[in-house]
């Protein structure tokens, strides 16, 4: 989770860059001194408390530690007890404000950028943040012991200079407008984290259930350790003056309950245990959010649109294991999906297909290459399938004209045989008599519903999907040391993809336990492109090395696109939460309300300038 945290801020925008914030492409959209951001209520009352439930697929948490590799942390953990150096705004697409840093200054030549720390700025211990705390953090994620992915984002920061008791110089190796983004985006803890009695400081991964020193709004409170947790508010919450954390963070507490399964927080939800839930099942937004306190208009379910990007849910083949190394194999997989009939009988037609990495956004990629994308493409001709050359990628339907599940299923036998493999002795079998055999890991009890469909189709080809459930402790381990054929995520989107795309797509970490590269995927020419929209000085640089990944990405079948949903879907307890709207385009629905919303029964005690949403 922390990993589409720490990139989500990276969205799009030019040279711009200002004092008190800094944008991409783009001017900033709100000026020196602003007074607060305009989706917050200022004025939004201080108190009560938020229930929530937490979305996240882990069933316990077993540390404290968001950053290291092993175990699993608390829900929101990282959102409400740690701070950065800037904070992004939730009406623009790639902006930053000051947080913890007053100003930033980024060189002309972009090959450094300079952040000065506020004076106010203070540990929940009471220490300053000085910026041999933020040398301290920025050591430690990319040091061994750290999960991986900082070290892949933070890759181009060439070092870090202590230039003052409060100022902090990182130096690039490459020109890179994303860069002080990046930097300016990562956590800040304290040095005394981890501290043992004797003065002696722990290993990062060995830091596991000491209490973190963060600098957010939020402190640990009640904990049923494994199970629930509660946030407390810091009355001495040293930014709680700062204009970007006016009218933010209002809840006293904020309580994240976790339950074994979908059902039985579906149930808890419809009982009124918690405030707010997300709901990702088309069949429980249709057919069973009901009851009680739905009819009483205490509960009430709502879709909120949004401008998000549209993110590339897939089915993730694992390309390390030899099985589907053969591009003409993922092909044929992806073939034998009749998704039209999944989105009529099991989603209620409200889902649109995934097609491409960059969904909604202007990357996204379509038609034949333009002479641009052509240029970055040539030095990989012969090296890339052909169909990158041509018609953007396009994932196979099953209705209208010359289309139907039959024609894909004869299509896919086709690829198969060109790659070795023929249906004999009943079953699909390579030139060694060995089945094709191949498991689809998940860790949700509903997963097994999705592949139905999917296997029996398999079965016509004589292709064996077992599908292997295990719960999420496993699962994850599984996922970091790479042990699965075939995996589900959902990947957020990003309006100005950058650094983040090599930890998904780069070789270096291909074989580099804990990564995010989940299909293995070692390409030169994905590497030489992902480097390209790196390093991209314009927006007419950006977006043919954005088209041209997209469609190398697609037409070489690492990804089996599924599906994606235009707005929130969420219920909330109208009784206890007031919001105010319109809701911020750019925002995730939790995020959103976690730092924005408040309590009803706290304004019944404090009057309000804005009226209060239902």
């Amino acid at each position: 989770m922390w990993f589409w945290r720490f990139f989500l801020l990276m969205l799009c925008a030019t040279p711009a860059w200002a004092a008190h914030g800094y944008a991409l492409w783009d001017e900033l959209k709100y000026p020196p001194g602003f007074a607060h951001f305009d989706y917050v209520n200022p004025d939004a009352p201080k108190g009560g408390e938020l229930r929530m439930v937490s979305n996240l697929r882990n069933s316990t948490f077993d540390k404290y530690n968001p950053y290291t590799m092993k175990g699993s942390a608390p829900a929101y953990l990282d959102d409400l007890l740690f701070e950065t150096l800037l904070t992004a705004s939730m009406d623009e697409t790639a902006s930053a404000y000051g947080l913890l840093a007053e100003s930033v200054d980024v060189a002309g030549d972009q090959m450094s950028a300079t952040f000065r720390l506020r004076a106010e700025a203070r540990f929940h211990n009471g220490d300053p943040v000085l910026a041999a705390d933020v040398k301290h953090s920025y050591e430690t994620l990319i040091g061994p012991h750290a999960a991986p992915g900082y070290a892949t984002l933070l890759q181009e920061v060439a070092g870090l200079d202590v230039l003052g008791l409060r100022s902090v110089r990182f130096r690039f190796k490459q020109p890179d407008r994303e860069l002080p983004l990046t930097v300016g985006k990562m956590p800040i803890f304290s040095r005394a984290w981890g501290r043992q009695a004797d003065g002696r400081a722990k290993r990062f991964d060995e830091i596991v259930t000491d209490i973190p020193i963060g600098s957010g709004p939020y402190r640990i409170g009640p904990v049923k350790f494994g199970r629930d947790i509660t946030y407390q508010r810091d009355p001495q919450y040293w930014g709680r003056h700062l204009n970007v954390r006016r009218g933010a963070f209002n809840f006293e507490r904020i309580t994240v309950n976790i339950y074994k399964d979908n059902t039985a927080r579906l149930e808890a939800m419809k009982a009124g245990e918690f405030d707010f839930m997300i709901v990702y099942s088309a069949g429980d937004w249709a057919r069973r959010i009901d009851g009680k306190l739905f009819t009483q208009g205490v509960l009430v379910k709502k879709e909120m649109p949004h401008r998000l990007p549209t993110g590339f849910q897939s089915y993730v083949l694992n390309t390390r294991h030899p099985m589907l190394q053969d591009p003409r194999v993922r092909e044929a997989l992806g073939l034998t999906i009749d998704y039209e009939w999944m989105n009529r009988q099991m989603f209620y037609g409200s889902y649109p297909r995934v097609k491409d990495l960059f969904g909604n956004t202007r990357c996204a990629a379509s038609g034949l290459p333009g002479p641009e994308e052509l240029a970055l493409l040539a030095p990989w001709r012969g090296k890339l399938p052909d169909a990158v050359f041509g018609s953007m990628y396009s994932p196979p339907v099953t209705e209208g004209a010359g289309h139907s599940l039959r024609a894909n299923l004869r299509r896919a036998r086709e690829l198969l045989a060109d790659a070795g493999w023929n249906y004999r002795d009943g079953a699909l079998r390579n030139a060694r008599g060995e089945p094709m055999v191949i498991e689809y890991l998940d860790s949700r009890e509903v997963g097994v519903r999705m592949v139905g469909p999917w296997t029996r189709n398999l079965q016509k080809l004589g292709i064996t999907l077992r599908f292997v459930s295990v719960d999420f402790a496993l699962y994850r381990q599984r996922l970091d040391k790479f042990n699965y054929d075939i995996i589900g995520l959902a990947y957020p989107g990003t309006h100005n993809p950058g650094q983040e795309m090599k930890e998904l797509f780069g070789s270096q970490g291909a074989d580099v336990e804990g990564s995010s590269n989940y299909a293995g995927v070692n390409s030169p020419a994905v590497d030489a492109l992902v480097t390209a929209l790196v390093r991209a000085r314009s927006q007419a640089e950006l977006l043919p090395a954005c088209h041209a990944l997209d469609r190398v990405i697609m037409h070489s079948h690492y990804l089996i696109p599924q599906w994606a949903l235009a707005s929130h879907r969420v219920v909330y307890n109208q009784q206890r939460l007031a919001y105010q709207e319109p809701m911020p385009p750019y925002a995730g629905a939790q995020e959103w309300l976690m730092s924005s919303w408040w309590s009803r029964e706290a304004a019944t005690r404090s009057p309000l300038s804005t009226t209060l949403r239902p």
